[in-house]
């Protein structure tokens, strides 16, 4: 296999900024907690509002985020999704590259980068977000991607995709062709807004598609109607590994039918961004090496706690996260390659 996991995803700009209280969202008109969908010039309005306290810029994207980490965990990683031909584009491109060694991005000339501002509470860590799409929803087809699917131990994607529009058409191509190809296909649930708005497509991606499913337990009760344990055997009914995630209740792994329960890892909360993706990527990352449910389960939650415990969605700490990897392989006597 020429990559342990590549994924295909919305690719978009994180800009992360931590603000002392709640005074720029009542001046910019925004809900604090919730996700605000703009347009690329009342984004820039809202950056401007908060440059002055200072922005650091990652890579964003919830499926990107766990293949970003996934590499910078060591594993042989791609990801395609579409950026706009601007600088943020450029600046994704380059910073994908150095996680992963490799990436398989389409550049628009017609729509700018999406982009994530994310206004970060420093009194709880919850985050405020004002979001322009941009390219990352107009992917029209996946293009060389196709090629790259067949030559993966695992492909990665998230549930935002399936709201609507080209990139849509993309995730079910994508599907399609890891089906085909006999790749086990890792689906990320994402958000309880996206189950609303797309539940058929949700349940077809798990029903005909999926051999690990991630949800959280609003994900997992927004999709079936059922509490986390309930939903955990429904979805298990379908898909071979089901993962719900309880916060700081820890997690549920069911493989087989068999139920796991993960601890959370504690740490303190700096900004919970991106806590579900790097979650995946710990669990993947123990997935490709044939880990045991159980350990791939505390690589999760480990690699979680380190998301958390930054400004980030992207642990960007490789010692840290070989640490992690070789605590839960001597733990659990798996294998750490090169040793």
């Amino acid at each position: 296999m020429r990559f342990e996991v590549a994924g295909l995803g919305n690719a978009l700009v994180d800009a992360l900024v931590r603000i002392p209280n709640d005074a720029v969202l009542e001046e910019l008109s925004l809900t604090r907690g919730l996700m605000h969908p703009v347009d690329h010039a009342r984004w820039e309005v809202a950056k401007a509002a908060v440059e002055d306290l200072g922005i650091e810029v990652h890579t964003g994207g919830s499926c990107a985020n766990t293949i970003a980490t996934l590499g910078l965990m060591g594993l042989e990683t791609t990801f395609c999704g579409q950026v706009g031909d601007d600088d943020l584009g450029r600046l994704y491109a380059k910073r994908m590259h150095e996680a992963c060694g490799h990436e398989c991005l389409h550049v628009s000339k017609d729509q700018p980068t999406g982009k994530v501002l994310a206004l970060i509470s420093t009194s709880d860590a919850e985050r405020t977000m004002v979001t322009d799409l941009g390219a990352s929803v107009q992917l029209p087809h996946i293009g060389s991607f196709a090629e790259l699917i067949p030559e993966a131990r695992i492909l990665h994607v998230t549930g935002y995709l399936f709201l609507g529009g080209p990139m849509a058409d993309a995730a079910w191509e994508a599907l399609r062709v890891a089906k085909e190809a006999g790749v086990p296909i890792s689906l990320d649930v994402a958000d309880p807004f996206v189950v609303g708005a797309v539940k058929g497509s949700m349940w077809k991606a798990v029903k005909e598609y999926a051999d690990v499913v991630f949800l959280n337990a609003e994900e997992a009760s927004a999709l079936t109607g059922l509490d986390a344990h309930q939903a955990l055997d429904e979805v298990a009914k379908h898909a071979k590994t089901v993962i719900v995630k309880l916060g700081s209740k820890g997690s549920l792994v069911c493989h087989d039918g068999i139920v796991e329960r993960i601890e959370v890892h504690k740490t303190q909360a700096v900004d919970t961004t991106g806590a579900g993706d790097a979650y995946a990527a710990g669990y993947l990352y123990g997935f490709s090496k044939n880990w045991s449910p159980k350990a791939c389960g505390e690589l999760g939650s480990r690699t979680a706690s380190l998301a958390v415990s930054q400004v980030g969605a992207v642990v960007r700490d490789r010692e840290a996260l070989a640490g992690a990897v070789s605590a839960i392989s001597e733990r659990f006597q798996a294998v750490v390659p090169g040793k």
